[in-house]
């Protein structure tokens, strides 16, 4: 790492905000960490009544409790890292680094996922080793790059010291802090995080101009050529433009000797038993990180393969993918156009699609119509600045590869060596993956 970018994510650590509402502190989180309403464009009411957990209802008091615990630093070791650390509601509910830093100005291997929406996602976590949003609090207040709580009693411990929480627990819950009741507080805090609404939303509802001309062809795009759908999908009931699945894109495969790697993982996880807490060890702070969804199943099927992630606000939780690895919307584009990086591992519909540049403008221009009211002027102003540097700085463009014009023999071509098979007219949906 570069010692200005270090300084500067010191800077950044040294800034996080300092905790919530009246029990730290005078500044509060501001108002985009605020509950969302539910009155939203596009909003699936029937899917959010089923993703609310019955033994965990949403109340006020509890989201109130969550939403103070999710601000306060006090959760983790040295006081100084919370939840919103790499979660800032300013930033989309992530960080905006490639990967999250943690307590000592640690930095893991993972990007941090955005909250927005995370209610409804089937498995939590870039790898799906959270079944629930309660289950995945632990993880990172006991990570040691992390939040760095030695245990989770450690972390009750704490909370249960200070004299407020006390009180709210006993008002919300009806006894004493347990780890148990913090997982249900701060994940009640995390469902109230709704982002819909956006000009597509309005635009699919049936006011026209709600989007661009460029944006309506990126959205043929998207459902056509682009072959975004089969992974990224949308419909009324579920419109979350993921498929909640895992796939193999040829994302680690810049870095990862997967086999060995793969061998290493196994042979460290039996070692130390397997559990939980080992798994979440390795992928956040070792280089089997790039392994993705094998930590958890074991499965060769799964290697290299990454949770499939939500398309809106993409322009506030910049950058991409599980490693932060592509700067900008082109960038990650020309990654998938030009077939992503070759591996035994690869998703099989991850093909060359042979988009051109005006084809990626538009998917691009689509993107951005998934952008929430509060987030418009910050989308607004990255999407410039991706434009701009989308114009000289293309380090993922592939033209040649993109078109199936090479790689189509003994060897590899490419500056990656990143040439995916031979197009297939199936579902790439149903090749690979899980």
């Amino acid at each position: 790492m570069k010692p200005a970018r270090t300084l500067f994510f010191s800077l950044l650590a040294a800034m996080a905000v300092v905790a919530s509402f009246s029990l730290v502190g005078a500044q509060g989180p501001g108002p985009l960490a605020d509950p969302k309403s539910e009155d939203q464009a596009g909003f699936p009411a029937d899917l959010y009544s089923w993703v609310i957990p019955p033994d965990n209802p949403q109340t006020p008091a509890k989201i109130a409790l969550g939403k103070a615990l999710f601000f306060d630093d006090r959760l983790s070791a040295d006081g100084k890292i919370s939840c919103d650390h790499c979660h800032a509601p300013a930033k989309g509910f992530t960080d905006q680094l490639p990967t999250s830093m943690g307590i000592h100005a640690q930095f893991g291997q993972r990007n941090a996922p955005t909250i927005l929406n995370a209610l409804f996602n089937v498995t939590q976590f870039w790898d799906g080793r959270a079944p629930t949003l309660e289950a995945q609090i632990a993880g990172p207040v006991t990570n040691p790059v992390e939040m760095g709580m030695k245990s989770t009693d450690d972390a009750v411990a704490k909370i249960k010291a200070i004299p407020e929480y006390q009180k709210q627990f006993q008002d919300v819950f009806g006894h004493d802090v347990t780890f148990a009741d913090i997982e249900r507080a701060v994940a009640a805090y995390e469902r109230t995080q709704l982002a819909f609404d956006s000009p597509f939303d309005k635009f699919i509802g049936g006011d026209q101009s709600a989007i661009s001309d460029s944006a309506k062809r990126g959205w043929a795009t998207f459902n056509g050529k682009g072959r975004c759908m089969s992974c990224h999908a949308w419909n009324p009931t579920q419109p979350l433009f993921t498929d909640q699945k895992f796939h193999n894109i040829g994302v680690s495969a810049h870095n990862a000797n997967f086999v060995p790697l793969a061998r290493k993982a196994l042979d460290t996880l039996s070692q130390s038993g397997g559990g939980e807490q080992e798994i979440d060890k390795l992928a956040i702070g070792t280089d089997m990180s790039g392994l993705g969804r094998f930590l958890v199943t074991k499965q060769p099927h799964d290697i290299g393969a990454f949770r499939t992630m939500s398309l809106r606000n993409l322009l506030v939780t910049q950058p991409y993918f599980h490693d932060g690895s592509q700067v900008t919307l082109w960038d990650t584009i020309d990654h998938y156009n030009k077939g992503g990086v070759q591996n035994p591992y690869l998703d099989g519909g991850i093909v060359p699609l042979g988009l051109s540049e005006a084809e990626e403008d538009d998917l691009v221009a689509f993107l951005a119509s998934l952008t929430s009211p509060e987030y418009e002027p910050a989308a607004k102003e990255e999407y410039d600045l991706q434009f701009k540097r989308s114009r000289t700085d293309r380090p993922q463009r592939d033209t040649a590869a993109a078109s199936g014009d090479k790689g189509r023999g003994p060897g590899l071509a490419g500056p990656f060596g990143d040439i995916g098979p031979t197009q297939n007219e199936e579902n790439p949906a149903l090749l690979g993956g899980d």
